[in-house]
């Protein structure tokens, strides 16, 4: 009997290693490296408090009174795609010209997830709210900064705009890490 119970105990550690639990502080350290990558401009530049996107490194509000809209893709007359296609534009065009990827647009007005000026333990906790995340669980977070075409435009933004700093490898391996301890959050 006792034997048994030591080789569940084994069994047990060996299973919770291979199911994802991973050390809460070192989910913290990698949400450190996730903040880095949601707080460049690339990203806070479309996941904003109001209404009117950003533009270049320096967060300038959107020329030509560009604004949300109802779905996020635009206000009615003026739809993002009116000037961002579904790709950069050559660099032949030259630099800051509207750059492009698939459904250019930004997040919905009822799930904003703003990033701008958010402290550790907010943008951890805003992240993984589903009221405010468009109903996404971690599972599906990861999906969405490891697939989608326009999370992925941030690190090829077009000429003239400095990519996210931290390699999307490296991003995605610090969010999986993140979400295998659990999504922990900082205190404080």
């Amino acid at each position: 009997m006792r034997n048994l119970f030591g080789w569940l105990f084994i069994a047990s550690l060996a299973l919770s290693a291979t199911s994802g639990a991973a050390d809460p502080a070192a989910g913290i350290q990698a949400f450190a490296t996730v903040q880095k990558v949601l707080q460049h401009p690339r990203c806070q530049n479309c996941h904003i408090p109001g209404d009117a996107p950003l533009q270049f490194d320096e967060a300038r509000t959107h020329a030509m009174n560009v604004q949300r809209g109802a779905a996020g893709s635009g206000a009615a007359g003026l739809p993002c795609a009116t000037c961002h296609g579904k790709q950069n534009l050559p660099a032949s065009y030259g630099e800051h010209v509207p750059p492009g990827a698939p459904t250019w647009r930004l997040p919905g007005p009822e799930h904003k997830m703003v990033f701008i000026g958010a402290k550790p333990t907010e943008l951890c906790q805003r992240l993984k709210d589903t009221q405010q995340n468009g109903g996404k669980d971690l599972a599906a977070l990861l999906e969405h900064v490891d697939h989608d075409q326009l999370v992925l435009w941030g690190w090829d933004p077009g000429v003239g705009r400095a990519p996210v700093s931290i390699p999307h490898e490296q991003f995605v391996a610090a969010f999986k890490s993140w979400v295998d301890a659990g999504g922990p959050c900082p205190s404080g």
